[in-house]
C-alpha cells in the first residue's frame, strides 16, 4: 500500500469539527468520507439514539469497534470517528494501527455553544446537558491528549483548519505502516 494512501482518523470531543473539517480534507485529497456514527446507522438501520435506547451504549461500542475492525476500506478514507470511539479500552491503539490520527479540540464552552441545538446526541439526552459535557470532556480529555496531533478548531477558518490537519496528514503519511495489533 502507498503511504500516501493511508487513511486519516479524525478524533475528539462532539462539536469539535470532526465531520466539517474532515468532508473537506477528503475534498482537497480526494477521499472518500465517512462519518463512523451514520455508518453504524446505516449498517443497523437504526439513529445512534435509537441504538442507545433499544440495544445500549455497550452494544454502540462494539459496533464502532466492529466498523474500526473491518466496517470500511483500508485506504483512501477520512473517517470522522465518533467522540467516544478511542476513548474504549485497546481503541485509540487499534485505530492507530489502520492510520493517521489528528484531534481536533476545541474549549467546553465552544463545544456547549456547538452542541445547544444538536437532538442528535444522546449523551446529551440528559437534564443538564451542559454538566455532562463538562464531566464527559474532562474524563476523556486526557485520552484526547495521548491520540496525536492536536489541532484547535475554535476561533480559526475551515479552511485553516483543513490545511492544518492536510500538513500533519502529509508529514505523517509518509512513515506510516499499517500493522495488526496483538491480541493478548
Amino acid at each position: 500500500m502507498s503511504s500516501e494512501c493511508a487513511n486519516l482518523y479524525l478524533v475528539g470531543f462532539m462539536g469539535t469539527g470532526k465531520t466539517t473539517v474532515g468532508r473537506g480534507v477528503a475534498a482537497r485529497l480526494g477521499f472518500e468520507f465517512l462519518d463512523s456514527d451514520h455508518e453504524i446507522e446505516r449498517l443497523h438501520g437504526k439513529t445512534v439514539s435509537e441504538i442507545f435506547a433499544s440495544d445500549g451504549e455497550p452494544a454502540f461500542r462494539r459496533y464502532e469497534r466492529e466498523f474500526i475492525e473491518h466496517g470500511h476500506p483500508a485506504t483512501s478514507q477520512i473517517v470522522a470517528c465518533g467522540g467516544g470511539l478511542i476513548v474504549q479500552e485497546g481503541m485509540l491503539e487499534l485505530v492507530r494501527t489502520k492510520g493517521i490520527l489528528v484531534c481536533l479540540h476545541a474549549s467546553v464552552e465552544t463545544i456547549l455553544r456547538r452542541t445547544a441545538q444538536s437532538r442528535a446526541r444522546p449523551l446529551l439526552e440528559v437534564e443538564d446537558p451542559a454538566a455532562r459535557i463538562r464531566t464527559l470532556f474532562a474524563q476523556r480529555e486526557p485520552i484526547y491528549r495521548r491520540a496525536g496531533t492536536m489541532i484547535l478548531t475554535e476561533g480559526r477558518p475551515v479552511s485553516e483548519i483543513v490545511n492544518h490537519v492536510l500538513r500533519v496528514y502529509h508529514r505523517e503519511a509518509r512513515d506510516f505502516r499499517p500493522q495488526t495489533l496483538a491480541t493478548p
